[in-house]
C-alpha cells in the first residue's frame, strides 16, 4: 500500500526536476558559454606556451617588481575608493531612507543621475575639470587661494576623484536597501530607554547596516580592482593599475600568456575577497535574503 502511493509521488518530483532542469538550461548555457568558458581558457593560456606547459608567467610575481608594484598601487587605490565612498555614501543613504518617500526616490534619483552618461564620458569630464586650465583651477586661482594651478590630473588624485564619482551610487544603493529594513520602532526604543542619538546610532542602527555596509563595500572594491579608462585618462601614465598592465602584455609585447596570468591572479584575490566578506558576514545576510 505505501509502495503504491509512494510511487507516483516519486514520478511527480522527478516529472518537476527535470521540468526545472529544461528551463534552467538556457540560462545555464549562457553561463557556461559566456563565464566558465572564457575562465578555463584564461588559466589554460596562462600555463601553456610554445606547445607545453610552464609556470614562467607566474615567476614574474617573484622576480619582476612591475608586477608587485602595479598589484600594490591598484589596492592602495582601491582601498581609499572604498572608505571614501562609504564615508560620502552612508549619510547620503541615511538620509534618503528617513526621509518620505517621495524625497527620498528624489535623492536616490540625484545619485543615480550619473548613471546616465557612460564611464568614458565621466572621465572625460573629470579631465576637463580637472586640468590646469580647468573649471577647478581657475575658480581658486579668481578667488586669490592658489598663484599656479594645482595639478590634479596625471596622477592618483585625478584617478581616485574620477572613480569614487562613478563607484558612488554602488555604495548608496546597498546602505539604502538595507536601511529600509530596519524598523523605526527599534531606534524609537532605545531613544525612550533613555538612549542619546549618539548612542542609538551606535549600539542599534549602525550594526544593523553592517551588511549593507560590507555588500557596499565589496562592490566598490572589486569594481576598482578593475578599473581600466580612468586610469588611463587622468592617470597620465603615472597611475599604474592592474587592468592596464595586462592591457599592456597584449597591445604592446602581444604576451597573451603573461596577461593571463596577471588576469587569473587577480580573479583569485577577488574570490579572497568574497571569501573574507562571507565569513565577516553570511552573504545570506547581504543579499537580505535572511
Amino acid at each position: 500500500m505505501t509502495t503504491s502511493t509512494s510511487n507516483p509521488s516519486m514520478q511527480h518530483d522527478r516529472r518537476e526536476q527535470r521540468l526545472m532542469l529544461l528551463l534552467l538550461a538556457p540560462a545555464l548555457l549562457v553561463i557556461v558559454s559566456l563565464l566558465i568558458v572564457p575562465l578555463v581558457w584564461l588559466a589554460w593560456q596562462s600555463i601553456w606556451q610554445d606547445g607545453g606547459f610552464t609556470v614562467i608567467n607566474y615567476q614574474r610575481f617573484l622576480t619582476d617588481s612591475v608586477y608587485w608594484m602595479t598589484f600594490l598601487q591598484t589596492f592602495r587605490i582601491a582601498v581609499v575608493v572604498t572608505l571614501v565612498t562609504l564615508l560620502l555614501g552612508y549619510p547620503v543613504a541615511y538620509v534618503a531612507a528617513a526621509l518620505p518617500q517621495r524625497w527620498s526616490v528624489l535623492v536616490l534619483a540625484m545619485v543615480l543621475l550619473p548613471f546616465w552618461t557612460s564611464v568614458l564620458v565621466r572621465a572625460y569630464a573629470w579631465l576637463i575639470l580637472l586640468q590646469r586650465t580647468g573649471i577647478v583651477n581657475s575658480a581658486l586661482k579668481n578667488a586669490g587661494l592658489i598663484d599656479t594651478p594645482l595639478l590634479l590630473i596625471n596622477n592618483e588624485f585625478g584617478t581616485v576623484m574620477a572613480t569614487i564619482h562613478i563607484l558612488l551610487p554602488f555604495m548608496v544603493l546597498p546602505l539604502y536597501a538595507t536601511m529600509k529594513k530596519i524598523p523605526p520602532e527599534l531606534t524609537m526604543a532605545g531613544a525612550s530607554l533613555g538612549g542619546s542619538p549618539s548612542h542609538v546610532f551606535t549600539r542599534i542602527f549602525l550594526p544593523l547596516s553592517l551588511p549593507g555596509m560590507i555588500a557596499g563595500m565589496v562592490l566598490v572594491f572589486v569594481l576598482t580592482l578593475g578599473f581600466y579608462i580612468t586610469p588611463e585618462l587622468l592617470g597620465g601614465g603615472r597611475t599604474y593599475m592592474v587592468s592596464m598592465l595586462v592591457s599592456r602584455n597584449i597591445q604592446v609585447y602581444n604576451e597573451w600568456g603573461a596577461a593571463s596570468s596577471i588576469s587569473v591572479v587577480l580573479m583569485l584575490c577577488v574570490f579572497l575577497i568574497f571569501r573574507l566578506a562571507s565569513l565577516l558576514i553570511p552573504f545570506e545576510r547581504i543579499m537580505g535574503t535572511r
